[in-house]
């Protein structure tokens, strides 16, 4: 198979669809992988790199998606390379969809076989593709979060951590899932006073376990949450419903009870975010006051650590990509059924049920696509 690596074009993505050593394997098991000049730059990897793994270098992203029967990316394609995408070929990335009706119907219109990195499942029932990204993005959250506390960035002036004889600040984490564990691992080693809230008794005592008395874990209800945001110097927003857009768990009237200067991380940002007054925002210009609380709601933080963010990505990509080059697309997601979970769009046809749901599109299972 001839698989393509465009460089990535969102605002300030520096990731890359893949490494040096994840080209390696396929070209070890006989597939051919073009990549665009300096696509991997951003991540500290040159185009040499990728020659000595075997890739062939190509000047322009046109040139890859021209000749490529898959593309492997890490940020859904944006207007212009959707444009790009051709009936039949293969489009392997994030796409998050349910937020996004442009891109959703772009894809349908390019009769590509679209399989997106986050709703892919496994057997526990977690989702391995995404994981990673949500433990750097939880990890990000209160480092993003205290900055944007300081002063200079609109903030209250508060110190995370605190001092002696001065309070530490409020956080206040919404989820308990992979992101929300990973933003109170960080919030507590910066000396934060924690709470975490999730609607899960099994995730509550799961975090009690792990944390014991360094956070407070809440039961979710709206009062709860009416509550704690009240309080909250830095709210962190992780509430994720996989393939879904995100519930939208504070409201426009909590927003306005919050202390001035006070601010929201909504992590959930790439499925539409859990804070009612959230909108994606970039690397370039990353924070927005409404009613006086700063929002920080990048679409894409684990981009800002693009090195550590490729890497942790390709660790867990790598062995899906090769077995759909292996085995070809309909193969590999009739084998597997936690792969074909990742179909999102297939040959003009929404073949994910809450994408469907979210823009009221027809939806078809993805096993009529593979003769099962």
């Amino acid at each position: 198979m001839r698989i393509g690596v465009p460089k990535e074009i969102k605002n300030h993505e520096y990731r890359v669809g893949l490494i040096p050593s994840s080209v390696q394997e396929l070209v070890h098991h006989g597939h051919q992988v073009m990549v665009q000049a300096g696509a991997g730059v951003g991540a500290g990897i040159a185009d040499a790199d990728y020659v000595a793994a075997g890739a062939t270098i190509v000047d322009s992203a046109d040139q890859v998606f021209a000749d490529a029967d898959m593309i492997v990316k890490v940020k859904e394609p944006l207007a212009v390379e959707r444009k790009k995408l051709r009936k039949g070929q293969i489009l392997f990335t994030y796409l998050h969809l349910a937020p996004d009706l442009e891109q959703t119907r772009d894809l349908i219109d390019s009769g590509a076989v679209c399989i997106a990195y986050e709703t892919v499942t496994s057997g526990n029932g977690s989702l391995p593709l995404l994981t990673p990204m949500s433990e750097v993005a939880g990890r990000l959250a209160p480092q993003v979060g205290a900055h944007s506390l300081e002063k200079a960035q609109g903030g209250r002036g508060v110190l995370l951590g605190g001092v002696p004889g001065v309070p530490a600040a409020e956080v206040v984490i919404l989820g308990g899932g992979v992101s929300g564990t990973h933003a109170a691992t960080i919030a507590v080693g910066m000396g934060a006073k924690v709470t975490v809230v999730d609607r899960s008794a099994d995730a509550l005592k799961r975090l009690a376990a792990q944390f014991g008395t360094s956070i407070s874990t809440v039961f979710s209800t709206r009062a709860a949450i009416e509550e704690l945001v009240r309080r909250a110097d830095l709210l962190i927003g992780t509430v994720l419903v996989p393939g879904a857009a995100a519930p939208k768990l504070v409201t426009h009237d909590m927003v306005r009870t919050m202390k001035p200067g006070s601010v929201i991380v909504d992590v959930a940002i790439g499925q539409g975010g859990c804070v009612e007054t959230s909108h994606a925002t970039t690397h370039a210009d990353p924070t927005y006051v409404v009613d006086g609380v700063v929002h920080y709601c990048v679409a894409n933080m684990p981009g800002a650590v693009a090195r550590t963010s490729t890497f942790a990505l390709n660790n867990v990509t790598l062995p899906y990509t090769l077995a759909l080059a292996n085995q070809g697309w309909k193969k590999a997601l009739a084998q597997d059924a936690h792969l074909r979970n990742g179909l999102n769009v297939c040959e003009g046809k929404v073949t994910c049920e809450p994408v469907a749901q979210a823009h009221d599109l027809p939806y078809v299972k993805a096993e009529t696509f593979l003769g099962q």
